[in-house]
């Protein structure tokens, strides 16, 4: 069976896929200093809580964050005996490589999302990822990357403006029930609410413009169920997209003689 592990600026995910279905997702917070060992503590007591027997032969990660590469590489070969496969390194073949400036380097999390929603759902498509930061990825006809925008995250506006102005309280991101908020939470929640819907909305739409062919928009992300119940800003909604991607990735290096 397949580890596919998926490791963001703030939350790190483990998925077990049998080749038909993911088993089971797990999620805990990334620490750049969580060792081989912790990270098989917490991932053993969850698989056991849940009754997944899953004997692992294969281990793919994509990570934003470079320093906990080393960690995952050494709990794949000490706990599963196999060395795992990382997106973005020279021997990680992609099924299509992206289309950009030379000596761009794209991040791991865009190549495995642009991977998945191809696989799914063709070429010509716009991927929105709400992750820590909101992500525009833009898939061709062929499936390759070629390029995109990146946005402050949604939560880490808030805790900016939390940080920046004492008088502002933290506050969670909701669906305002109106527009004008009369207390400082609501123009807040107002603020950053409509503030996205409308960030998306025209970053696609001039996405677009400039593409010059018609696309579909795919949303992933934590907060995209919030937004395309609210708002109804994507074509499709995809809540384990990234993960799907890792799948793809995977197999297409098995099928290539990379693993």
């Amino acid at each position: 069976m397949l580890l596919a592990i998926d490791c963001g600026n703030t939350n790190t995910v483990f998925s077990i896929w049998d080749g038909r279905e993911f088993l089971c997702t797990l999620r805990t917070s990334t620490h750049h200093s969580r060792t081989a060992d912790a990270y098989f503590t917490w991932y053993a007591t969850l698989v056991k809580h849940y009754g997944i027997e899953a004997e692992i032969t294969d281990v793919v990660i994509s990570s934003t964050v470079p320093r906990v590469v080393f960690n995952l590489r050494v709990f794949a070969d000490r706990f599963f005996g196999c060395r795992p496969l990382v997106v973005g390194k020279p021997d990680c073949l992609l099924p299509f490589p992206p289309r950009v400036d030379e000596g761009t380097q794209v991040g791991p999390d865009r190549l495995v999302n642009t991977a998945g929603a191809f696989d799914r759902h063709g070429g010509d498509l716009i991927v929105v990822d709400f992750g820590t930061a909101t992500t525009f990825d833009v898939v061709a006809h062929d499936g390759a990357y070629v390029g995109g925008v990146i946005s402050p995250g949604v939560n880490l506006s808030l805790e900016a403006l939390h940080l920046a102005a004492a008088a502002l309280p933290h506050v969670d991101i909701s669906k305002p029930q109106k527009v004008i908020g009369t207390n400082t939470v609501e123009c807040i929640q107002s603020g950053v609410f409509w503030g996205y819907v409308g960030l998306v909305r025209e970053v696609c739409e001039r996405i677009r413009g400039e593409y010059g062919a018609p696309m579909k928009i795919v949303g992933t992300g934590g907060l995209a169920p919030l937004f395309q119940q609210s708002a109804q800003l994507f074509d499709i909604f995809e809540d384990d997209l990234t993960m799907h991607g890792l799948t793809v990735i995977h197999r297409y290096n098995k099928e290539n003689g990379s693993q």
